[in-house]
């Protein structure tokens, strides 16, 4: 999975599109697809600040950040969504009900339905290429709504709140059209804010989650209790701790009870053994610890 080529891919789109959008929406006086224009401009900037994350999380770990930098990623995702879903859909909102009574008169309605089907066309080009990354790394969307790559998430899911804001937008601007009442392009307009504010709630819940210190998933975490549970030397499992520090980088602690009876010698064996078998299954179990207990 090559992360970066997705952001990469998602800022190259919208750069176009924002364009498109604007001018459409200058000449049109539609604030539907003035909506569209604001939301691709934040989904920009939410994609440069989500591909600083990535650069910022790799550097090396050091004397205050010894486990390395991995949580930057789950920062800057939080911070993209503060600014792709709150702050642009509650400017959609504001400016949506504006609209509603404001005395406008919508024009160029071939132009609209024209840059609406090119950001629909867009966002499902993006979402295709985020599949095509997920087979290249033998992965699903359902693998990746549930990891912790809360920035790759926050993007797929602009492409996904994309296209369905361009039909909330496309039935606004086909109910101004058919009728002459401008206010349904402003009814649109509010709807696109308000599945953007909704979204942002979602996301923001979840990088949250990951910033205070969640656990490594529960499936994960099972299976390295049965690594460590199936060998002849552990007689049990006595506290069992993890923590994501970033997307491919996760924290394991255990405190195992050995037989009675090994050596020294003995117990670091078999503390190597295991931990070498642990990351051989999961190489994101960067930081592990295995503390022997009497």
């Amino acid at each position: 999975m090559r992360p970066q080529v997705v952001i990469v891919a998602t800022i190259v789109i919208n750069i176009a599109l924002f364009v498109v959008n604007l001018i459409v929406a200058t000449i049109s006086h539609s604030q539907a697809i003035f909506s569209q224009a604001i939301y691709v401009v934040a989904d920009l900037v939410a994609g440069g600040v989500i591909l600083w994350g990535q650069f910022a999380a790799q550097r090396p770990p050091d004397a205050t950040h010894p486990f390395g930098r991995g949580k930057e990623r789950f920062f800057w995702a939080f911070a993209a969504t503060l600014i792709t879903f709150s702050l642009a859909g509650l400017f959609v909102l504001t400016e949506g009900i504006r609209a509603t009574t404001a005395s406008v008169t919508l024009q160029y309605f071939g132009a609209q339905f024209a840059v609406i089907a090119a950001t629909l066309a867009s966002s499902i080009a993006g979402i295709w290429v985020t599949v095509r990354e997920l087979r290249r790394g033998q992965e699903t969307v359902a693998s990746l709504i549930e990891s912790p790559n809360v920035g790759l998430k926050t993007i797929f899911y602009q492409d996904v709140v994309t296209v369905l804001s361009s039909v909330v937008v496309f039935i606004g601007v086909g109910a101004a059209y058919r009728s002459g009442n401008a206010a349904y392009d402003g009814i649109a307009s509010i709807g696109v804010g308000l599945l953007l504010i909704a979204t942002g709630f979602v996301l923001a819940a979840e990088s949250r989650e990951l910033l205070v210190g969640r656990a490594i998933p529960a499936s994960q975490a099972r299976r390295i209790l049965g690594i460590v549970e199936r060998d002849a030397r552990v007689r049990q499992v006595r506290t069992f701790q993890s923590m994501m520090l970033g997307p491919e980088d996760g924290l394991v602690a255990l405190r195992v009870n050995f037989n009675d009876g090994l050596t020294t010698d003995e117990l670091e064996r078999a503390i190597d053994d295991l931990s070498a078998e642990i990351r051989r299954a999961f190489p994101t179990a960067r930081h592990l610890v295995i503390e022997p207990e009497s």
